[in-house]
C-alpha cells in the first residue's frame, strides 16, 4: 500500500509548480500528448526538450541527417560520441535520459520525403499544424471578474437573499453579512426605485455606491467595502460562517444544475452524431462549464493563404507603422532566405567566399517578394540584408533556447487548451532583443 501510494504522489512531486499553473486538467492532457518534431536542429529540439521535462506523453523526431561537428558547436544535446550517428536517435537519447515517463521514438528519414510518401503517418499525433480552429477551454486572462449573477439573481440565490436582515443593527451581524447578499437586496432596491433597471450612467454607479456606504453603521466594515469595490471574490471571514457556507452551497448547486443540463445536451448531439455518448467526460463538462465565460476561439490563416493571398492593408500598415517596420523587414528576408535557399540549395551566406555574391542576390529574391505582396516600390534595409547574409543560417544556442522555449509554451497551451495562444507569425529580433507578432 505504501509503495503503491509513493507511485501516485511521485508525478505530484515532480510535476508540483507546472501543476499550480494548468492543474491536473491540465497535466493529464500533457501526458496523452503525442508530439512530433520535423528536423532535430536546436531550436526543434530545445521546444521538444521543455515538453519532455514538463511530462509530454510521447516525442517522435523525424529527421534523416547524420550528427556532423557543426551540430556541436549549436546543440547542447549533442556531444563528440554522437559524431555520424543518426541525428534523430542521438537527440531521442538525450531525451530519453531527462524523464524516463516519456517515451521518446524516432523516424530516421527526411520529412519532405515522409510527407510525400506517406502523410497519413502525421495524424497520430495530437499537435496538427495544419489545424484552422483551436478552441481555449481555459483563456485564464489576466483580469477577470466572475458573474455571480447579482444582478439577475437566480430563485435560490434571492430567498437566501431575503433571508437575512441587512438592517439588523447588531454590529457582529452586520459585519459579517456577505457582500453578495448586500449587493443582492441594494440592487432589488434600486430597481425599484428605477422602473426595474440597474444603475448604467456614471452619475447613477457612484449614486449606487453611495447607497451601498449608507448603509454602513461602521467605516471598517469589510463586507461593506468588498460590495462598493465590486471586487467579485467571496472571502470567508471569521464569524457568522454558516451565511458562507449556505451561500457557497446555493453556487454549487446551481453549477451542478447547469452542469447536468449541458451533459444531456452533450450526450444527444453525440448520439445523433453516432458517437458513443459517454466520449466526452462528465469531468471535461465540468471543467467547460467552469470556464464558459472565458472561452476563446482562435482561427487563424494557412500558409497557403498567408503566401497565395497577402492581407495588403496590413503588411502595408506594418511597414509604415515605426514599431513593427522592422519586424516586417525581417519577415520579408526570411521568406527570401527560404525562396533563396530552394533555388541554390543551400542558405545565403553559408559559405565566406561568396557572401559578397549572395547579397545582391538575396536583395533581388526579396524584391521580388515584395512585389508578390503588393508592396510595389517598397525598399528594406540595406543593413538587414548584409546580417541576414552573414550569419549564414547560424543558430546560435542562447537563440536557439529562447525560440525553443516560446515554441514548446504554444504547444502546452494548444494541447492542455489554456492560455491563448499567439494569433500570428511571431519574429524575434536578436539584435534589439525586441519580440513582435504579425497578424499576416
Amino acid at each position: 500500500m505504501a509503495a503503491a501510494a509513493a507511485v501516485v504522489a511521485e508525478p505530484k512531486t515532480k510535476y508540483d509548480r507546472q501543476l499550480r499553473i494548468w492543474g491536473d486538467q491540465g497535466q493529464t492532457a500533457l501526458e496523452k500528448a503525442s508530439i512530433c518534431l520535423l528536423n532535430c536542429g536546436p531550436t526543434g529540439t530545445e521546444a521538444l526538450k521543455n515538453l519532455v521535462l514538463g511530462g509530454i506523453g510521447s516525442v517522435t523526431a523525424v529527421d534523416g541527417s547524420k550528427v556532423e561537428a557543426s551540430d556541436l558547436g549549436n546543440n547542447f544535446m549533442l556531444d563528440e560520441g554522437c559524431l555520424g550517428q543518426p541525428r534523430a536517435k542521438s537527440i531521442c537519447s538525450f531525451l530519453q535520459e531527462l524523464n524516463d515517463a516519456v517515451k521518446a521514438k524516432f523516424v530516421e528519414e527526411f520529412p519532405t520525403h515522409l510527407i510525400d510518401t506517406n502523410p497519413s503517418f502525421f495524424s497520430q499525433f495530437t499537435v496538427v499544424i495544419a489545424t484552422q480552429e483551436h478552441c481555449v477551454i481555459e483563456s485564464k486572462p489576466d483580469h477577470f471578474l466572475d458573474d455571480l449573477r447579482l444582478h439577475n439573481p437566480w430563485t435560490e440565490l434571492k430567498q437566501f437573499a431575503k433571508s437575512i436582515d441587512i438592517n439588523d443593527k447588531d454590529p457582529v451581524v452586520h459585519k459579517h453579512t456577505p457582500y453578495i447578499v448586500v449587493l443582492v437586496r441594494l440592487a432589488e432596491k434600486w430597481a425599484d426605485a428605477h422602473d426595474g433597471n440597474m444603475p448604467s450612467t456614471r452619475q447613477e454607479k457612484k449614486e449606487f455606491k453611495d447607497l451601498i456606504r449608507a448603509h454602513m453603521l461602521n467605516v471598517d466594515e469589510e463586507n461593506y467595502k468588498e460590495a462598493v469595490d465590486s471586487s467579485y471574490k467571496v472571502s470567508v471571514t471569521p464569524g457568522i460562517s454558516k451565511y458562507y457556507v449556505s451561500l457557497q452551497k446555493i453556487y454549487q448547486a446551481k453549477a451542478e444544475f447547469d452542469c447536468l443540463a449541458l451533459e444531456h445536451h452533450v450526450k444527444e448531439i453525440l448520439k445523433q452524431i453516432g458517437r458513443d455518448p459517454d466520449s466526452i467526460s462528465r469531468a471535461y463538462i465540468k471543467t467547460f462549464c467552469k470556464n464558459s465565460r472565458k472561452l476563446r476561439i482562435c482561427r487563424y490563416r494557412s500558409f497557403k493563404e498567408e503566401f497565395s493571398s497577402p492581407i495588403v492593408s496590413e503588411i502595408q500598415r506594418y511597414f509604415s507603422d515605426e514599431d513593427c517596420s522592422y519586424a516586417m523587414n525581417f519577415y520579408i528576408l526570411l521568406r527570401a532566405v527560404d525562396r533563396l535557399a530552394a533555388n541554390y540549395s543551400r542558405l545565403p551566406g553559408i559559405f565566406d567566399s561568396e557572401i559578397d555574391e549572395d547579397i545582391p542576390r538575396l536583395k533581388t529574391v526579396a524584391a521580388s517578394v515584395l512585389s508578390e505582396m503588393g508592396l510595389n516600390g517598397a525598399s528594406l534595409s540595406q543593413d538587414l540584408v548584409t546580417e541576414m547574409c552573414r550569419f549564414g543560417g547560424a543558430e546560435i544556442h542562447p537563440v536557439a533556447a529562447f525560440i525553443g522555449g516560446v515554441a514548446s509554451q504554444e504547444v502546452i497551451k494548444l494541447v492542455t487548451k489554456q492560455f491563448v495562444p499567439l494569433g500570428g507569425t511571431f519574429i524575434f529580433n536578436g539584435i534589439d532583443l525586441k519580440s513582435q507578432v504579425l497578424v499576416l
